[in-house]
């Protein structure tokens, strides 16, 4: 394991914030590990919407739920429920606590700038960027906040960050509670450069099976635009409310969200009635997985009447789709997670993801040091099983090239 550069701590009480700083430990590792020769792609990376509020309200169509969400507060400060985000861990994440100091040229976003910082030090190349306060915004109780919220951001990244930065992608955030305001969003949305596919928050407490959202597949099936279902998490879940700590509602509810809808996309068939449409699970970690093949199986084995769409057990449809890498669980234990990398075909169906900035970040490394994966599968799940699925130019970073031509050079 790579040692802790001093200047990591020591930036934790600089005034001014520097994730150079922060990240320096990450950079030495993409120089000794050589990333330069490998096209990175996070597939989770995430920064605070909130942080451009006014901005964002501004693409709200009626003033007067413009003016009511401005004062009512939905995502500001990084709240959108009485959950909170509790990504800060009580202040000690430097990372969240800085950004608002840190520093950044004038003539270009912030949030292009300092997500190209944090990007560079990691040696990744391309991102999947998604909002932080919004994947709670499913909880909101009213329907109209979370619709011209979520299109109001989407036309905001659009115009703002996507149209302006070609290494920074995006799946834009879809108002599940409304099948109509998901149409919308992928009929105004879908065609927009960096848009790479549509993603639903997994706390939202409708069955994607129902007849309303089968427009919306359609859609994205025929477009090529894959659908991703985001983890997250909600203490008001019924269940989750006997939880005391953060930590046990994080540990279940990121894995438990996408565990339902994955039961429902499958059990109803789903694969079998849009058979080109790639989902992808994200941010729900990976030891669920095996866990839920094996128990869909049993059961399907038991009871095939239940499930009449399906021509195959459950866990060969899920073989096929995608699932991102963090938070990877087993890490102290190779063996484990070798036999689920081997159950969810991790060689063409794993994408790296970070999650930068959350507290329980993923640096490349995690998938580079794994002894048990060849050459080849490293580079498919860090960059290239992405490549494929979201159809991506290879943009390599500046700092990339320029470690790659002075090698050469030198040779």
């Amino acid at each position: 394991m790579d040692s802790i550069d001093p200047s990591v701590r020591k930036s934790t009480a600089d005034t001014e914030f520097d994730q150079n700083k922060v990240l320096a430990n990450a950079r030495q590792q993409a120089i000794r590990r050589k990333y330069e020769d490998i096209f990175i792609v996070d597939i989770d990376a995430h920064h605070y919407e909130s942080d451009s509020y006014d901005e964002i309200l501004a693409y709200i169509e009626s003033p007067i739920l413009r003016n009511e969400i401005r004062h009512q507060g939905w995502g500001r400060n990084g709240v959108m429920t009485p959950d909170g985000t509790y990504q800060n861990m009580g202040g000690r994440i430097a990372r969240l606590n800085g950004r608002m100091t840190e520093k950044a040229p004038a003539g270009v976003h912030r949030d292009i700038t300092l997500t190209k910082r944090w990007m560079d030090a990691m040696g990744i190349d391309s991102i999947c960027l998604f909002p932080t306060p919004m994947l709670t915004l499913g909880a909101v109780p009213r329907r109209d906040v979370e619709n011209e919220l979520a299109r109001a951001y989407g036309h905001w990244l659009c115009d703002t960050v996507l149209a302006k930065e070609p290494r920074i992608k995006s799946m834009l955030y879809l108002p599940f509670n409304d099948p109509d305001a998901c149409v919308r969003m992928v009929e105004e949305l879908g065609d927009r450069k960096g848009v790479i596919g549509f993603m639903v928050t997994a706390p939202h407490r409708r069955g994607c099976f129902e007849n309303v959202y089968m427009r919306l597949y359609s859609m994205l099936q025929e477009r090529n635009l894959p659908l991703g279902f985001h983890g997250s998490y909600s203490w008001h879940e019924q269940t989750f409310s006997t939880f005391n700590r953060f930590i046990t509602v994080h540990a279940l509810g990121f894995s438990f969200f996408n565990m339902a809808h994955m039961a429902n996309w499958v059990i109803n068939a789903l694969p079998e009635r849009f058979p080109k449409l790639k989902t992808v699970w994200i941010e729900s970690g990976l030891a669920w997985v095996p866990f839920l093949m094996q128990r869909l199986d049993s059961e399907f084995m038991m009871r095939t009447s239940e499930a009449p769409g399906l021509k195959r057990k459950p866990s060969e449809y899920m073989r096929e789709m995608y699932f991102t890498s963090q938070p990877m669980e087993a890490v102290d234990n190779r063996e484990a997670l070798e036999v689920t990398f081997k159950m969810i075909n991790a060689e063409t169906q794993l994408l790296y993801a970070s999650d930068y900035p959350h507290w329980d970040m993923d640096l490349p490394s995690t998938i580079y040091d794994l002894p048990f994966l060849s050459e080849q599968a490293k580079r498919n799940i860090l960059g290239l099983n992405a490549q494929r699925l979201f159809n991506l130019e290879p943009i390599y970073s500046d700092e990339k090239l320029a470690r790659r031509a002075a090698r050469i050079a030198a040779q």
